[in-house]
């Protein structure tokens, strides 16, 4: 999937920004605007088979603050698989920064991406922060993002996009967990606006599915958006083979995630299938979507969720 421009300007243009998340200020004392040092971030990445059989990391770009370091490869089950984790050299999102990542997964390849931490999205006084992710899998490919939960502040105003183009005989899994904020200091949903938005398109751009998670100030405390939920997790698996097993396979790992209520379903014409929760807190929730990532991988690929090893 070629996104147009330069990586500079594609990644300083998220393209279509929802009104909430756009309706505070530009400008203001001390803000610096979209564009200055530190503000964009860019990373693209491709992953490729090595005549081993090994995946490699053939092609880096980054800009900061985005980064990645070596990959490691630390799944026992899968020791040719790479584990590579996303990095940030600022302490967070604020306003003006405009997040680009570009993962391209060859034929036969197989890589797993997370993050080093939680995101964290600061109070946003002026203008909004942004995050693209955009996964392009060749035929046979594998990919797995699963970043850690994104963290909005009291007073944030953030959107995200992850796009995926995935061929029919190709496994896609991406995880999204987003929690209430800083529950220990009072705030819950005290965010202004949150949009979190997954499109899974085929080659040619035939859909898979979208969907999108709209979280606006006071409106959180519905029952029909988050209500008194602390924190919400999603879980998305493309992969050949019967959508109702998979989907079976994400019901059994989630029907009794404790602290969490969870809905499975599976995607139109048999692609996969999916799984949204939310849950009393943060750690509820992410134990549950490591639990359905573990099952489902097991199941699709033979092989369980490997240890990340961030402590």
């Amino acid at each position: 999937m070629t996104r147009p421009g330069t990586r500079l300007t594609r990644a300083a243009d998220p393209g279509p920004v929802w009104p909430e998340v756009a309706a505070g200020p530009e400008t203001g004392p001390g803000a610096l605007p979209v564009g200055s040092p530190g503000k964009v971030g860019v990373l693209d990445l491709d992953f490729r088979k090595d005549p081993g059989g090994r995946t490699v990391l053939a092609r880096r770009h980054q800009k900061s603050p985005l980064q990645v370091m070596r990959p490691l490869y630390v799944d026992p089950a899968l020791p040719h698989v790479p584990v590579t984790y996303v990095m940030s050299t600022g302490g967070g999102v604020v306003g003006g920064d405009r997040l680009d990542t570009g993962i391209r997964v060859a034929d036969g390849a197989h890589v797993v991406v997370t993050t080093q931490a939680a995101t964290r999205v600061h109070r946003t006084d002026v203008g909004y922060g942004t995050q693209t992710v955009s996964l392009t899998l060749e035929r046979g490919a594998v990919c797995e993002w699963v970043p850690d939960p994104l963290i909005p502040y009291a007073g944030s105003r953030f959107q995200q996009r992850l796009v995926a183009e995935v061929p029919d005989d190709a496994v896609l899994v991406a995880a999204d967990v987003l929690t209430a904020g800083r529950v220990a200091r009072g705030e819950r949903w005290d965010l202004d606006a949150l949009v979190s938005t997954v499109e899974i398109v085929r080659p040619g751009g035939d859909p898979v599915a979208v969907d999108t998670t709209r979280i606006v100030g006071a409106e959180a405390a519905h029952p029909l958006v988050v209500g008194a939920a602390g924190a919400m997790g999603t879980l998305f698996v493309v992969a050949p083979g019967p959508a109702a097993e998979l989907a079976g396979v994400l019901r059994d790992a989630t029907a009794d995630a404790p602290g969490c209520r969870a809905g499975v379903s599976t995607l139109p014409d048999g692609a996969g299938a999916w799984v949204r929760l939310v849950g009393d807190g943060q750690e509820e929730v992410e134990g549950a979507v490591r639990a359905a990532w573990s099952a489902s991988r097991t199941h699709v690929l033979g092989a369980p969720a490997p240890d990340l090893r961030k402590s």
